[in-house]
């Protein structure tokens, strides 16, 4: 971390700062529905405003279609939110570069805050055009970057803004990339990681990175069944990847090989459609009916990983057991949230995506010892990866 600036080295009095957080939050109706990401940055737009600085937030949200403004991506509902919890006015510019934005910059007093418009309805905010890093850069006289969530990405605001300005890391990014890091490096013992999500493919690498540091690793999700055809058994009509078996019996082996407890599931709950209202059935893994799926991982794999996970001392989780967004099948990813937020002697870190929303779902999040606000980033991280967010700062 040392070769990263952060802020508290940034004389910010009177300056024109330029961060790039995460606001891409959920809204409906003109409201921001959870303002998670919104929260995590405030230590650092807080530390900018009492500095004296003139704070310039900018952020993606969505996927608008780059073509300009969009109704339904606006950021101005994440700017009233951010103004309702700071305690006050929040200016909002109607555009990201234009006449508004530069106009609004410019008259900025120390310690005001003012938001642009969506970074992505410029098309070249993905590109990472030079042209419009410049005129992103124009707007401030220092950088900062509070996105990790963001930090995998090579864009405009990522990444080129970073190398026309004084750069620096803010709370977040730090803290983020400390954790993860620490996590990988020096991680007390027992290191269990729970991985979970659909595919094995696309956490093929996160497994293979985690062989080489975790004692226990314990796989869920659909993806558990790619493994358990590795293994020989008949898996019904559950997602499968069959070009990937090869794979995850290589990792099985590997698993072996490097002393590794690897854990799949005993017994899966089974439904004959991919419906709430479907009927169950919950059966050993050696008898999973050929004209059912498996959508979360049964109450004997559920005591089994809360077990393991009750004795680590580092968890680290990525990804749900089983289909939790649907009341019939959230049990086992919700045993497994509980276990992570029972066992406080751990150092436990939720690695983004969909693990944390089922960790507020089952209203678990304060008794985790950190939370990731990037997915796809702290994927990345954990991978060995360099992130181009992190890389320009350095």
């Amino acid at each position: 971390m040392a070769e990263i600036k952060t802020i508290d080295e940034l004389d910010a009095r009177g300056k024109r700062v330029l961060v790039r957080v995460d606001f891409n939050v959920p809204v409906k109706d003109g409201a921001v529905t959870d303002d998670t990401r919104i929260r995590a940055a405030l230590p650092t737009i807080q530390k900018l405003v009492d500095d004296g600085a003139r704070v310039i937030l900018m952020s993606h949200l969505g996927r608008p279609a780059g073509e300009g403004f969009e109704e339904s991506f606006t950021l101005r509902p994440a700017a009233q939110k951010l103004s309702e919890l700071m305690g006050k006015p929040v200016v909002f510019a109607t555009d990201t570069v234009g006449d508004d934005a530069r106009a609004k910059a410019a008259s900025l007093r120390d310690g005001d805050v003012l938001v642009v418009e969506n970074l992505r309805f410029d098309k070249r905010e993905k590109k990472n055009d030079p042209a419009f890093c410049e005129e992103l850069a124009a707007l401030g006289e220092a950088y900062v970057n509070d996105a990790f969530g963001t930090a995998h990405r090579a864009h405009a605001s990522t990444a080129g803004v970073a190398a026309l300005l004084p750069a620096y890391a803010g709370y977040l990014m730090q803290r983020e990339v400390a954790t993860l890091s620490g996590m990988l490096e020096e991680p007390r013992r027992p290191f269990t990681a729970i991985l979970g999500g659909s595919k094995v493919s696309d956490k093929i690498k996160v497994i293979d990175a985690l062989m080489d540091k975790c004692d226990t690793l314990i796989i869920g999700g659909g993806m558990c069944f790619t493994f358990l055809l590795a293994q020989g058994k008949a898996v019904g009509t559950s997602l499968k990847e069959e070009d990937w078996v090869e794979r995850a019996a290589a990792m099985i082996a590997k698993a072996e090989e490097r002393g590794v407890q690897l854990l799949l599931p005993v017994d899966v709950v089974c439904a004959d459609r991919f419906a709430e209202d479907a009927e169950t059935l919950t059966v050993s893994v050696d008898g999973i009916p050929g004209d059912m799926m498996g959508l979360d991982i049964g109450p004997e794999t559920a005591k089994l990983y809360a077990d393991a996970v009750a004795q680590a001392k580092t968890v680290f989780w990525n990804g749900p057991m089983g289909v939790f967004e649907m009341k019939a099948f959230e049990a086992g990813t919700k045993a497994v949230a509980e276990a992570v937020a029972a066992n406080a002697d751990a150092d436990t870190i939720i690695g983004g995506g969909d693990s944390v929303a089922a960790v507020n779902k089952f209203d678990l999040a304060e008794q985790m010892t950190f939370i990731s606000t990037g997915g796809g980033a702290s994927m990345e991280l954990v991978q060995g990866e360099a992130l181009p967010g992190v890389e320009a700062l350095k």
